[in-house]
């Protein structure tokens, strides 16, 4: 470990430039129409490493049918498979996302390049995650050249679509039974925590109808505007009783400190109004959309029936309102036990690596991890390259400190070697 500890640390501009090559390829997705470039890259890597890589093309018409609302975003579904086989009795799987958020103009460098400045490497998607990425192969490629063996077989899942979900490419190989192992840890995370739960995400949507009409006599129509208002307290007076609510899951650090939160919370949020189409016009539907983050300790079912319990309400109050009401769970919540063997050895290695403390925790959002781990049972957890209040994910100049990136490649090395090759 020493050696390989060594290797990385003169092996840090390398890293860099592989950051570099792929934030220049622009996944962001909407719309999504590079992923077959970066998979080509990522392909050819794995490749030169001795891994049997596949490549796997969601069908159309199943992404489709899985995200009816992204029925319109172009470019094929790719995702990669890599496996490479030690011997050993065990398989770790590890996983994350190369999709990025859209860049807006809150941007003081160019987003689809890597630009280092005061010990920060600024690009869109360093922290969300292909910083995990750029490390993963660093290790990969020291571990071949120094002849170190791994202490696991190792399936690498590359996938895409997380970032707009419900159905990403991690769901859809976990669907083929593409992530068979007895370990997983997803790079999409940050470095202050490791992440072994998360919030579920029900997405929901009201239509409000009335009846169009010239404005002069609007009394004479129904503004479905003025009709959303009631259903709009309803749902607030939901949202209070929500998120007086609280999990038995620790929240993150950085949250616990910004806002005295100590656990996670569920939320209803209300993040989308549209209705009208011009002045004169008395409109005829308004349309809320928003979606409900759910602890774990709750069920969507749950969830839903809680919501047209709150709609049935205002209806019994306004028997004159006119609406319909649909609820989607996008993303089960997440949970892994936190006394799992496993979850100990990645605590172990990244509070070895670190140097300090890092606390098991929860998250507020919600993960396609979660669908991965309903379908294959395996004991998971995130830990990334990011800092959850400094790295500006999905917003603009996001970044990520050199040093953690450092610290990543090496706590990579050390659980890819398995604890038995450890010299702490």
């Amino acid at each position: 470990m020493n050696a390989l500890n060594e290797y990385l640390d003169s092996r840090t501009d390398e890293t860099i430039k592989t950051l570099d090559e792929l934030v220049r390829i622009p996944t962001q997705v909407p719309p999504g129409e590079n992923y077959e470039k970066i998979m080509n890259y990522m392909a050819q890597r794995l490749e030169d490493l001795d891994f049997q890589v596949e490549k796997l093309v969601m069908p159309r018409e199943l992404f489709v049918k899985k995200n009816p609302r992204m029925a319109h975003l172009t470019g094929e579904r790719v995702n990669l498979s890599a496996i490479k086989d030690a011997g050993k009795e065990k398989t770790l799987l590890i996983n994350t996302h190369l999709d990025v958020v859209p860049a807006d103009s809150n941007w003081s460098v160019p987003p689809f390049e890597c630009t280092i400045k005061e010990g920060r490497i600024f690009g869109r998607g360093v922290a969300d995650s292909k910083g995990g990425v750029a490390a993963l192969l660093t290790v990969l490629s020291a571990m071949k050249e120094l002849e170190i063996e791994q202490g696991y077989n190792l399936n690498i899942a590359m996938t895409t679509d997380e970032e707009m979900g419900p159905y990403s490419g991690l769901c859809y190989l976990a669907d083929l039974g593409k992530l068979k192992a007895d370990f997983f840890l997803s790079m999409d995370g940050d470095s202050d925590d490791i992440t072994t739960a998360s919030n579920g995400n029900a997405d929901w949507q009201i239509d409000v109808l009335g009846k169009s009409y010239h404005s002069g006599s609007s009394f004479l129509g129904v503004n479905a505007i003025e009709k959303t208002i009631p259903v709009m307290n309803g749902l607030m007076e939901l949202k209070k009783k929500i998120e007086k609510r609280r999990s038995k899951v620790p929240s993150s650090m950085a949250i616990s400190q910004k806002t005295g939160i100590k656990t996670l919370m569920p939320v209803l949020n209300i993040t989308l109004i549209n209705g009208g189409v011009k002045q004169n016009i008395v409109p005829d539907r308004c349309t809320m959309k928003g979606d409900r983050r759910y602890i774990p300790e709750e069920k969507f079912e749950d969830v839903c029936k809680e919501m047209n319990d709150a709609i049935a309400m205002v209806r019994e109050k306004h028997p004159d309102i006119d609406l319909k009401i649909s609820c989607d769970d996008v993303y089960a919540p997440m949970l892994t036990d936190m006394n799992h063997p496993w979850i100990k050895e990645v605590k172990k290695m990244a509070e070895i690596t670190a140097g300090k403390e890092i606390r098991l925790v929860g998250a507020q959002g919600s993960l396609d991890v979660a669908y991965a781990v309903r379908v294959t049972g395996l004991p998971a957890c995130c830990f990334g390259t990011g800092r959850r209040t400094e790295s500006n994910a999905h917003a603009g100049d996001e970044n990520i400190l050199i040093e953690d990136l450092v610290m990543y490649t090496k706590f990579l090395g050390k659980l890819i070697c398995g604890a038995n090759n450890l010299s702490e």
